[in-house]
């Protein structure tokens, strides 16, 4: 069942959720129903990053020695942080007003093109991760390996610039 309904469902996903992202990011009011301070689930996301980051390297390392086990744990922990991560976001959006990068910030180009390269590249891994993910659980494991040498980079990236535009923008909020 879920073999073939499974890149219908991926599709979906990976259309609403950065709707859903836009949307929220958009509105006008916003409704802080968790009473949660706007510096507060930042520092959280970028933890959950920092660990995503050392997960994915660690599950690297591991499929690169044979450890197929290991690997598939702390993959699977990877997944699970990063879609904590995005309910997190998501409540993020909905109960805090954005706050911008200031406009004098001696930084301000080299956050801008983080910030915006992250983005992009958040978009662009959301399908990658699941149909990586969709062709383990399949044990599709050639076309697994196959997505995941695009999917990890990217993914890493993801991680990664997720914790550097916390550190950039930390003392604003």
């Amino acid at each position: 069942m879920l073999e073939k309904r499974g890149p219908a469902i991926i599709i979906a996903i990976s259309i609403l959720v950065p709707l859903v992202v836009v949307v929220l990011m958009l509105m006008p009011v916003h409704f802080n129903f968790l009473g949660v301070e706007s510096g507060q689930l930042p520092l959280l996301h970028a933890v959950i990053n920092a660990m995503t980051a050392v997960l994915l390297v660690t599950g690297y390392v591991l499929i690169k020695k044979q450890n197929r086990i290991a690997h598939r744990w702390v993959m699977t922990t990877a997944f699970v942080l990063s879609a904590l991560f995005l309910v997190s976001y998501v409540i993020s959006k909905i109960s805090n007003e954005p706050i911008a990068y200031p406009s004098d910030a001696p930084l301000r180009y080299l956050y801008l093109f983080i910030l915006v390269s992250h983005i992009v590249l958040c978009a662009i891994i959301l399908p990658l991760v699941l149909y990586t993910v969709y062709f383990s659980l399949n044990k599709k494991f050639e076309k697994h390996k196959k997505i995941a040498s695009w999917t990890f980079p990217i993914w890493l990236y993801v991680a990664i610039s997720g914790v550097l535009v916390y550190v950039f923008m930390q003392p604003y909020y």
